[in-house]
């Protein structure tokens, strides 16, 4: 199983960046998490971070040979058709992931343009949000 793990914009700045929102690991430890819980499951897993909108949806759409995609859009969550119709057009399973609990956040963040298309939303366990991700998609439902 081959799982894509795209991270939107201000992700590369875990650690540093509202640390009583985002906790104090970096992204460094974020991406060492991912990568020992993608060993544990044996599955390979390819680790994408950009704040630009459009590399993103390029990501996407040279997603073809990954069975799943965990994506944290971050702010592009609340604001882009653009990511939306890229995961709609590679017909790709995917689960929406948030380290923050969007809901207790500002109104603003409590609309998802990916939501209503993902296999599942996980938001509001920290970096463990990810783990959890791969633990289900893994399982290849």
């Amino acid at each position: 199983m081959k799982i894509l793990v795209i991270n939107g914009p201000n992700i590369n700045m875990l650690g540093n960046r509202e640390t009583s929102v985002y906790g104090l690991s970096s992204y460094n430890e974020l991406i060492d998490s991912i990568n020992l819980k993608a060993k544990e499951l044996n599955i390979d897993v390819n680790i994408f971070q950009s704040n630009i909108e459009g590399e993103i949806v390029d990501c996407i759409q040279n997603a073809k040979t990954y069975d799943y995609i965990i994506i944290n859009a971050a702010a592009y969550t609340h604001t882009s058709i653009a990511i939306r119709d890229a995961l709609l057009a590679v017909n790709i399973k995917f689960i929406e992931v948030h380290i923050s609990n969007i809901y207790k956040r500002e109104n603003f963040r409590h609309k998802s343009y990916l939501s209503d298309i993902a296999v599942g939303v996980i938001s509001g366990f920290g970096t463990m949000s990810y783990t959890l991700a791969l633990e289900y998609a893994a399982k290849g439902v």
